[in-house]
């Protein structure tokens, strides 16, 4: 090889692993995709407000859900993104969670979907979705924010959009909600549901599971939490986001991989 055509080699090759690594960070949500496509169950952790930056070298976590519900900021999102950024962390997505459309408004919520993809985050959550028009607005965000969905329907999608239903009224609309195209999770907020009917256990349960059918038929991600005493049954169950929090984390994240088999 000529000296000249060895150099031009050696740029194109520094380009793309420039570009190989550039696509590794700007779309981590593939990491959690490509399990779904496998049909097993990704794993993740609520971020701590304060010290989130210490999890992102976990192995065992493939996303991370920062909850941002209660206290929308979005210097928190550009703080954990920059964390992912850390070339001594493994691979993992981000999904923030911001206040919901009944709380803070429409036009909110649509701006806070944009900052948050624009921010880095891989994902957005919209908690509280009441109905069917609701979740079709919601979803309407992630298209005007030129986000590139992933869904049953477009599985080279790089963005994670996901809904969740709180209330009695919302989840007995799941099954139409579940048939909506251009989103990727669609969740039953299992502790708010409880709250909603007034502590009955049972009856939130039976929402859970009842999302989790029309989820499954549709192809669509379901995320819990869950737990080491109840973590191997989700994943049994046929969830496919099982989130964690507090010092049990990683003992339930243990068990739920051995359960799917990873």
């Amino acid at each position: 090889m000529l000296p000249g055509m060895r150099r031009v080699s050696l740029i194109v090759s520094a380009c793309a692993l420039l570009s190989s690594m550039a696509s590794a960070q700007t779309k981590r949500a593939g990491v959690v995709t490509e399990l779904w496509a496998q049909g097993k169950a990704a794993f993740g952790v609520y971020v701590p407000r304060e010290n989130g930056h210490r999890l992102v070298s976990n192995p065992l976590y493939d996303y991370l859900f920062l909850n941002l519900e209660s206290a929308y900021d979005a210097t928190a999102i550009r703080a954990m993104v920059d964390a992912l950024k850390n070339p001594a962390s493994r691979r993992m997505a981000l999904i923030v969670r911001i206040p919901s459309i009944e709380r803070d408004g429409a036009a909110a919520t649509k701006a806070r979907v944009k900052e948050a993809l624009d921010a880095g985050a891989d994902g957005v959550t919209i908690p509280h979705v009441r109905s069917v028009e609701e979740a079709k607005q919601a979803i309407s965000f992630f298209a005007d924010a030129g986000a590139n969905v992933w869904s049953p329907s477009n599985p080279r999608g790089d963005t994670l959009a996901m809904l969740m239903l709180e209330d009695p009224a919302a989840v007995a609309q799941a099954a139409a909600i579940a048939d909506l195209n251009g989103y990727s999770i669609l969740a039953c907020g299992i502790g708010s549901l409880t709250q909603a009917l007034g502590g009955d256990r049972a009856g939130a349960e039976a929402g859970t599971q009842k999302v989790l059918a029309e989820t499954k038929r549709t192809k669509l991600a379901d995320m819990l939490t869950a737990n080491p005493q109840d973590v191997e049954k989700r994943v049994k169950e046929g969830f496919l986001a099982l989130l964690m929090q507090g010092a049990t984390a990683d003992e339930a994240i243990r068990i739920g991989r051995a359960a799917a088999g990873r």
